[in-house]
């Protein structure tokens, strides 16, 4: 049995290196643009399930930075400003599982 929304359904990744050169593969949940910056909301992958289950809605905020003339993502050190975005990403996560279950 195959269902034809799965087709319309694509995972965006992207792949971080930290400060020791590891790589850290995240799917992008949402971006936003504001005059603030541009912020991204990154959802870790794992190939084993059970760290999956463990990490299932922690979802990490990072800015996006021009360092160099590259495009880079860092943290977000104000906490306040972070806490504003959660609250964004968040707005936008239930507007578009409620629009999924309208389905």
């Amino acid at each position: 049995m195959s269902n034809t929304n799965n087709e319309e359904f694509e995972v965006d990744l992207i792949t971080l290196i930290d400060d020791e050169g590891k790589e850290h593969e995240f799917e992008i949940l949402d971006v936003i643009e504001n005059d603030n910056g541009c912020f991204y909301a990154l959802l870790p992958t794992f190939e084993d399930p059970a760290a999956s289950i463990e990490s299932e809605g922690t979802y990490y905020i990072f800015e996006a930075i021009e360092e160099d003339g590259e495009e880079q993502l860092a943290e977000v050190e104000d906490e306040e400003l972070l806490d504003k975005l959660a609250e964004i990403f968040e707005s936008h996560f239930d507007e578009l599982y409620e629009s999924a279950d309208e389905e």
